[in-house]
């Protein structure tokens, strides 16, 4: 059900640090900022559970409210798109926010741009609704499997979507071949390759502001520093932008980062077993209800950096997650309800299973939980497919003993 593997890998050059630093992050911040449905999203302080772990504190921040997106992603294609658009125009992004962006004189000067991207949903739907904002074209692959619902969502935003009949890896070819047949077109993925780094770097840089959001509001409630925290891994982007500020805000002593991904896809744990500092491939149909997390390649980007600074890495059953989409959506006394779907629980069930259930008191142990942690968490998504959310939440399906 779940497995940790203790980060021994050789280190790389932090090469990508400075894509984190605090000059970077304001400029990410005040683009954002623009915008005007942006907001704080919420950190949620659950001190009821924090007791019933008998830790110091656990703290989650709540993506279900982002943009009115149910979920994270668009910090990183909206960013990615805002830079894209700068670059085509010779502007800086500094100074390159909503009101140009949408304004009639931006449209004559670029045309009509046409974004591709793959996605199992968040990703897409974001890539999808900062295109509809701006006055573009989107078109989003999708790999077998897909839920209905992340199907519609994305098609509501005027996108062209496909299902393909593969897996999420190789919908990400199939879309970068399209792109590169298309004019005035981009490929907007927040995995990198050989040629293909600047806009999965611009993609990790989105995601940065959630990630200040949460430190802000930890000190806000008297936590300077958190001594864990747990990220979701599916290509590796949103981990590596946390690790990415956490070692430039805090560089002599950062959080232990804890990496989690899903069972069926953990080519950053698999790489981490094998030791050797390259990454492993993980094929197949990639089958999990953690649909964000199904990704069987890392970005090499976010490799670097994880290699070089990430604790740990976990891998985790379905099961976990569920078990976590319980908690949250049924908290004890006063804490908050934060509705957390199948990608966005996996790290309140890894730390429950750790504390609640004997058999993972050595990965406890190992991770160095104990009465003095402070937890930041964060849950990317909120219940983005609602038949499952119900199956999970209302149904029982797939229960872990406690």
């Amino acid at each position: 059900m779940i497995r940790i593997e203790p980060n021994h890998l050789p280190k790389a050059e932090d090469r990508f640090l400075p894509l984190f630093a605090p000059e970077e992050i304001t400029r990410v911040r005040r683009f954002h900022q623009s915008f005007p449905q942006y907001a704080v999203t919420p950190l949620a302080h659950l001190p009821r559970l924090a007791a019933s772990l008998g830790i110091g504190g656990v703290f989650v921040k709540d993506e279900s409210y982002r943009f009115g997106l149910n979920a994270f992603k668009v910090l990183g294609g909206s960013y990615a798109i805002g830079r894209y658009i700068a670059g085509q125009l010779g502007r800086d992004i500094g100074e390159t926010g909503y009101d140009f962006l949408t304004s009639p004189a931006m449209r004559e000067q670029l045309g009509q741009a046409v974004f591709f991207t793959a996605t199992d949903g968040n990703h897409g739907r974001g890539v999808a609704w900062a295109a509809h904002e701006l006055g573009q074209r989107a078109v989003v692959l999708m790999p077998k499997g897909t839920s209905r619902a992340r199907l519609a969502n994305i098609q509501k935003l005027g996108a062209e979507v496909t299902v393909e009949s593969l897996n999420y890896d190789d919908c990400v070819r199939k879309a970068a071949r399209l792109a590169a047949e298309t004019p005035n077109s981009a490929m907007v993925q927040d995995t990198a390759w050989e040629g293909y780094t600047e806009i999965p770097s611009a993609i990790m840089q989105g995601y940065a502001t959630l990630v200040d959001e949460a430190l802000s509001q930890l000190r806000a409630a008297g936590i300077d520093r958190p001594t864990h925290v747990f990220v979701q891994a599916g290509v590796g982007s949103l981990a590596a932008a946390v690790q990415g500020i956490l070692v430039n805000r805090f560089p002599k002593n950062p959080p232990r980062l804890v990496v989690m991904e899903c069972t069926a896809a953990d080519c950053f744990y698999r790489s981490a077993v094998q030791g050797s500092g390259k990454p492993l491939a993980v094929g197949g149909d990639l089958a999990s209800m953690m649909a964000g997390l199904c990704c069987g390649e890392v970005n090499p980007i976010a490799w670097e950096l994880l290699r070089s600074h990430a604790f740990a890495f976990a891998s985790c059953s379905d099961e976990v997650s569920a078990l976590g989409m319980r908690i949250l959506a049924a908290p004890a006394g006063e804490d908050p309800r934060v509705v957390s779907g199948e990608s966005g629980a996996i790290g309140t069930g890894l730390l429950a299973s750790l504390c609640l259930l004997p058999d993972f008191a050595a990965q406890k142990e190992l991770l160095g939980i104990g009465p003095d942690s402070q937890v930041l968490l964060i849950s990317t998504e909120g219940d983005t497919d609602p038949v499952r959310y119900r199956s999970v939440v209302w149904g029982g399906e797939l229960p872990v003993p406690v």
